[in-house]
């Protein structure tokens, strides 16, 4: 019987099903082979095959959708063994590896170059009176003069220098910044052809004017001071003049924001960007979003559709039967357009839960710091030993106003966003400095920007960014890309700013004076 059913499956395909098959039997023995020989000339090789294709003949081989949890890894000799969890977790190792290899590079690169820059000058100095001493001509006062110019000048660029360049970085960008790479391949140039005019006219020729040599240093120094400048109109100055204007949409709830920003290249603005929603944006909260999701789903499965022609039903049972459904998707339909009332009164009896909970809250909290001042003025009068410490006072009074506090949380939806030991830390911050109950309530009553929360509760620490344009071009009308992390998105719009014309319209003081009379009979 089996083998009658397996020939009736077959009948039902094609021929050129066959020569498939047929074919991939061939390929499989070839690479069967060639796996062998493989195997045969290095025993350490991996080789992580993937399940077989399901064959037309296994119909339980179709239905298995689990196959990433069947893969067998197959090794070369017995000695050496990899699963799958151990391949992944070589990858993450390799790529936490990379990033901080990258996050750090731009750093060694920089403190590389400006040593480069600070030694070259003392090099200068320092080779002619160690190869030939005996030849160079005394230094007058003039000479000792430079010394003391170059010493400055050094003591300058270097503290310039480590308040420019030797900082840590705000963040991991994808692309170099075109300015940084333009202006180390500039500083560089500059060094290597001092270097050389110096290999050239002061080492071969080994001059003994020892002046010539220190005014030579001094022109390196004060080139690498220009430089600098250079390098502080180009990174800081050029970005402080806004130019345009960007509109930031989350993905999410729609929360957007505007700001004005300077000639930025893509991936600095989208950095800009990321800076200003951590501190303006309230924190992302999908328990928020869950709620219109569940109502949306509970409408769609209130719309019910039925086959009123179906072929099982009798004749005289159709009329019956058409009418019952006809009814049925009328009430359903009805249902659907009284959406809206559902809404709105959803949301009004939201508010009003609301609102009861905030009483009770703000109730609780006064009560609750009514009765530590009434404690700290009986501390007053107790002996040293009996007084409580701020952190105890906090633990004593958090009970009397936490079920409170758990129930607004819960009712607004935040309860993931505050901890039992962050309330208490923040009760006792503002117990220290006499706040009032209106103070500490306040970073519960509202959602506040994502700083104010912990980084465990941002739910977004790495972002992608998406452009169609290079991440290094600078920005301009129309650019438009998104940042992306795991749960949403920001989309970003960028406009200029329009070109204001201010005119002047001046006005005559004396044009606009006047005189009142007034009669001395009046009308009764």
């Amino acid at each position: 019987m089996d083998t009658e059913s397996t020939h009736s499956g077959y009948s039902y395909h094609s021929s050129r099903s066959g020569r498939s098959n047929r074919h991939g039997d061939r390929s499989r023995e070839r690479h069967k082979a060639s796996s062998s020989k493989d195997s045969s000339r290095s025993e350490r090789s991996v080789i992580i095959n993937p399940p077989d294709t399901p064959s037309q003949d296994s119909p339980t081989d179709m239905k298995d959708d689990n196959w990433g949890e069947t893969t067998t890894a197959v090794t070369g000799t017995s000695e050496l063994s990899v699963s799958q969890e151990e391949v992944v977790g070589l990858g993450k190792g390799i790529q936490d590896r990379t990033q901080g290899f990258r996050r750090y590079l731009p750093l060694a690169v920089g403190s590389c170059v400006g040593l480069l820059v600070l030694a070259t000058p003392l090099v200068f100095l320092l080779l002619p009176a160690a190869m030939w001493p005996d030849r160079l001509q005394a230094c007058g006062a003039a000479c000792e003069g430079l010394f003391l110019s170059i010493s400055f000048k050094l003591l300058i660029l270097l503290v310039a220098i480590w308040a420019l360049f030797l900082r840590s970085g705000r963040a991991s960008l994808p692309r170099v910044c075109v300015y940084r790479a333009f202006l180390t391949t500039l500083t560089l140039l500059l060094t290597m052809s001092y270097w050389l005019f110096y290999g050239v006219r002061i080492l071969d020729a080994q001059d003994e004017d020892y002046h010539g040599i220190v005014q030579f240093a001094v022109s390196l120094v004060d080139s690498q001071l220009f430089v600098h400048y250079l390098a502080v109109v180009l990174l800081e100055l050029r970005q402080l003049q806004p130019c345009y204007s960007v509109c930031v949409i989350r993905s999410t709830d729609g929360e957007t924001r505007h700001y004005n920003i300077g000639q930025l290249s893509i991936q600095r603005a989208a950095l800009s960007i990321l800076e200003y929603y951590y501190r303006d944006f309230p924190l992302h909260n999908p328990a928020l979003l869950s709620a219109a999701k569940h109502r949306a789903a509970k409408h769609l499965a209130g719309l019910k559709v039925y086959n009123v022609d179906a072929p099982g039903s009798t004749a005289g049972a159709q009329p019956g039967n058409g009418n019952q459904s006809r009814a049925m998707v009328t009430a359903a339909t009805k249902r659907k357009d009284s959406a809206h009332n559902e809404l709105y009164y959803e949301e009004a009896d939201y508010e009003r839960r609301v609102r009861k909970r905030r009483a009770r809250l703000v109730v609780a909290v006064e009560e609750a710091f009514t009765h530590v001042r009434r404690m700290k003025k009986e501390d007053e009068r107790a002996t040293p030993s009996d007084i409580m410490d701020v952190r105890e006072a906090a633990l004593a009074i958090f009970p009397s106003m936490a079920r409170a506090l758990q129930k607004y949380l819960r009712t607004t939806r935040r309860q993931h966003c505050h901890s039992m030991e962050s309330i208490q830390k923040h009760l006792a911050f503002c117990l220290v400095n006499n706040m009032s109950p209106k103070a500490f309530l306040e970073a519960y009553l509202a959602p506040g920007p994502t700083l104010q929360y912990g980084p465990e509760r941002w739910m977004a620490d790495q972002w992608t960014l998406v452009s169609e344009a290079s991440v290094t071009s600078g920005i301009k009308e129309g650019t438009e890309f998104l940042l992306k992390c795991l749960d949403f998105s920001l989309a970003v719009t960028v406009k200029n700013i329009p070109y204001i014309r201010l005119t002047e319209e001046y006005i005559d003081p004396k044009s606009h004076k006047f005189i009142l009379l007034l009669q001395s009979e009046t009308s009764v």
